[in-house]
């Protein structure tokens, strides 16, 4: 909204240092800082508020040092993550752009699925929370719609270069541009590590015939809800010790946002060889205001945390996370960036099985891990919350390091 304001005044007036509004980086700058100080001041007024209500979390005993001690602390946090997301991107971004829309809109969803849960946990005073069908059903329609405009917008392109130039250019399949260059519709995605390091989904069907680019949507859509599922769940998961979810997310985001900025700009994209995706440089300032939100809550996050996020916060997080990976075509880089979430969720997948198999062969259960998630497993063999943090910080900021680099590694 001020985007449009600032850029109104600066058509039709002198006032000097207005044109500054757009360039992205700056933008991105600013959407970061205020961000960082809407966390700030409105983490403030919500915590209290929530003291004030009763909102707190409801601890078991696990055997964890320090476990029960966190018992009362305001939970439903994850309202802060939002506002301080969303308030930015909606001054700094143009709101026409599809990505935007879409990056809006996954928030927002997948922030009502988690508030639903909390809410029903905290003032239902069911620990339950939301039943796990409907928060699948919630988390494959956010899904299913990510799925279906990233395939059937017209608005959502890569540049791709013309190997035989022809004089005319179908103009419902793409648009003709200088150079011999056109945006067209494909749904061709980037894989590490690999020469030449692209791959169209649609290949996969190419068995149906000639006409198998047409019925691609059978495969990404699919994947797009797998992806979404799964990302959102490995940070809810990954949120259970102070600070652990909220910083390994920014350290995901810096990532992410540094990747859109090469993917949108054109200059660098062709400098590095990756594919351009035109107008997909504002979600460099979304990703900043992810990035200053989850910033701003760590304030509050770290340990020892005077607020939870809940499940409004994680699985938002991970919605945003795996939804603008997917928008800049980096989806198959999320194994490796998102590595800590990754383990999380094989942790606790290897446990149950494990566990179930034993009990099922030898008449007793058996555990890989002395608990899971991860974390807790270096909880009960003794390590400081604050240091499990800290250390999985660090392999997370080596992640995020060797996401950015497989751009020249191949």
């Amino acid at each position: 909204m001020l985007y449009y304001l600032v850029k109104y005044l600066d058509e039709y007036t002198n006032i000097p240092g207005l044109g500054v509004f757009q360039y992205i980086s700056f933008r991105a700058v600013i959407a970061m800082l205020v961000s960082i100080l809407i966390s700030a001041v409105f983490g403030k007024k919500l915590i209290n508020r929530l003291r004030i209500l009763q909102v707190g979390e409801t601890i078991r005993d696990l055997g964890l040092a320090g476990q029960m001690e966190k018992s009362g602390t305001p939970t439903m946090g994850g309202l802060i993550i939002l506002a301080a997301i969303l308030i930015p991107v909606l001054l700094f971004t143009k709101l026409d752009n599809v990505y935007i829309l879409l990056m809006l809109a996954t928030t927002v969803g997948l922030g009502l699925i988690g508030f639903a849960d909390d809410y029903i946990k905290v003032f239902k005073k069911n620990k339950e929370g939301l039943a796990g069908r409907f928060k699948i059903i919630g988390q494959v329609g956010i899904g299913l719609l990510v799925g279906c405009v990233l395939y059937f917008h017209p608005d959502v392109t890569m540049r791709r270069k013309i190997v035989n130039p022809t004089p005319v250019v179908a103009e419902s399949q793409m648009q003709q541009i200088e150079n011999n260059y056109v945006d067209v519709n494909t749904q061709v995605t980037t894989i590490p590590f690999v020469k030449n390091h692209e791959f169209n989904y649609s290949k996969i069907i190419s068995f149906l015939g000639d006409n198998y680019e047409k019925w691609g949507w059978i495969v990404f859509i699919p994947i797009v809800i797998f992806i979404i599922t799964a990302v959102s769940n490995g940070a809810n998961i990954t949120d259970g010790i102070d600070g652990l979810a909220t910083g390994t997310s920014a350290i995901i985001g810096i990532a992410l946002g540094i990747l859109a900025y090469v993917s949108g700009n054109s200059i660098f994209a062709n400098y590095l060889n990756v594919m351009y995706i035109p107008n997909s440089g504002e979600l460099v300032i979304f990703a900043a205001s992810f990035v200053g939100a989850c910033i701003g809550f760590l304030w509050y996050n770290a340990y020892p945390a005077q607020v939870f996020m809940g499940d409004t916060g994680s699985l938002a997080i991970g919605g945003i996370i795996a939804t603008l990976a997917i928008c800049i075509r980096k989806e198959l880089l999320i194994p490796i960036l998102c590595g800590i979430f990754l383990v999380e969720n094989l942790s606790v997948m290897m446990q149950v099985y494990y566990f179930k198999y034993t009990k099922k062969k030898h008449g007793e259960g058996r555990r890989i891990f002395k608990m899971a998630p991860l974390h807790h497993h270096y909880q009960k063999l003794g390590y400081a919350e604050s240091k499990i943090v800290t250390r999985f910080w660090i392999v997370g900021i080596g992640l995020a390091a060797l996401t950015i680099i497989t751009l020249k590694l191949r």
